[in-house]
């Protein structure tokens, strides 16, 4: 066949395709097919473990052989063989079942584009057999789409509504991509200080950004002021992102903002983030969980000293735990809280780390010991936002 190619889409749900081959490139390739509710029939020598693991196909691990495309209305030719691939588009072409040669792609009657999937959308690109070229475009128009640099959506204006939204632990490469194209078709953003202030830059200019911050709010508290402005915005008709810094369910009182909306019927999208009490450590060289090191990791929220009558934490038990703490919120009453570890039997030599402005290029780390930690805290004049690790894991990446 030549190098040009008629792109179509084929409905293939309930109709009999057959993949040769069990390897990679078939690994790559059914899922879609069986997404598409395909029948499907593979026939191999030999399958991959994930091939072999896969619902929703029929696997016969044995040679090909003349026959096997009687019924199919497509097929795909996988395997590391030429001649096995040259036999399965053979026999293709005589009984007119169009076929992709995987190994030698002009020699087959189809060829599979770099596709992908979007809200509803099926994009493929091919490139006059330039593989590379067709998966970089491929990857550029999903990228965009992601971005909001193109409209999936050709309506005006999202539904209206509120997304809450986690921007991730600083660097604002590191919020999601559904958080970045929900951000990128909001009406209005309601940010806190810690949301990645870059994300901001990119809005387009009729966005109206609200610093959460500095809501006037009089009497009444910080979060109800909030929440007042995210149901008032929705109720115009607005698409309302509130931009949080992390997760916005980890001691971020996002679920708070869930109910408010709950309440006033205002429908709320959530989509998490990347915590920094994990992303932090994370890129400072410490896993929060090693293998033999630790089995279980908790994080502190650090707003309310030991012995504040609010504080619902049982510092005892943490203590006596071997594996890993993360404390947020912490550099304030950082000698509280090491006091009260030590207190209850962690060891004085217990490593910490403790890393400020974490992802970003401002960021900061400091080690120490629980016993040191909070003299070498004021001395090194750390300040927020700041993530404290204490146990054998923040000795790693030393």
């Amino acid at each position: 066949m030549t190098e040009n190619a008629y792109l179509v889409g084929l409905r293939l749900a309930g109709k009999k395709v057959v993949v040769v081959g069990g390897g990679t490139v078939a690994q790559r390739r059914l899922p879609l097919l069986i997404a598409n509710e395909a029948d499907v029939h593979v026939i191999a020598r030999a399958a991959t473990p994930a091939v072999e693991a896969m619902t929703g196909i029929t696997l016969q691990l044995r040679d090909f052989r003349d026959g096997d495309l009687d019924g199919a209305w497509y097929a795909i030719a996988a395997t590391d063989d030429p001649d096995v691939n040259a036999a399965v588009v053979a026999e293709a072409e005589r009984r007119r079942i169009f076929c992709v040669r995987a190994d030698v792609a002009r020699d087959g009657t189809a060829v599979t584009p770099a596709s992908f999937e979007y809200e509803g959308l099926a994009v493929g690109v091919l490139a006059s057999g330039e593989h590379r070229r067709s998966a970089a475009i491929r990857s550029a128009i999903h990228e965009a789409l992601q971005q909001g640099l193109i409209a999936a959506d050709t309506s005006e204006t999202m539904r209206a509504g509120v997304a809450l939204v986690g921007g991730g632990p600083g660097d604002p490469e590191l919020i999601t991509v559904r958080g970045r194209r929900l951000l990128s078709q909001a009406d209005v953003v309601v940010a806190d200080r810690l949301a990645p202030p870059e994300l901001l830059a990119e809005l387009a200019p009729h966005v109206e950004v609200i610093d959460a911050a500095k809501i006037p709010y009089g009497r009444a508290m910080a979060q109800d002021a909030i929440n007042e402005v995210l149901v008032d915005r929705a109720r115009a008709g607005k698409f309302v992102v509130r931009l949080k810094g992390g997760d916005p369910f980890v001691f971020a009182r996002g679920y708070e903002e869930v109910l408010a909306c709950a309440e006033a019927g205002i429908p709320v999208t959530v989509v998490p983030g990347v915590t920094s009490a994990i992303g932090v450590p994370a890129l400072a060289g410490v896993p929060v969980t090693h293998r033999h090191v630790t089995h279980e990791f908790v994080v502190v929220s650090g707003h309310v000293a030991p012995d504040h009558p609010e504080s619902l934490v049982n510092w005892d038990a943490l203590a006596a735990l071997s594996g890993t703490i993360v404390l947020l919120m912490a550099v304030e009453r950082i000698e509280l809280f090491a006091k009260a570890l030590l207190d209850g039997g962690r060891p004085a030599d217990t490593p910490v780390l403790v890393v400020q402005h974490g992802t970003t290029s401002a960021q900061r780390s400091l080690r120490a010991t629980l016993a040191d930690a909070p003299q070498r805290i004021r001395e090194e004049g750390i300040r927020p936002p700041a993530i404290i690790v204490i146990g054998p894991v923040a000795a790693f990446g030393g």
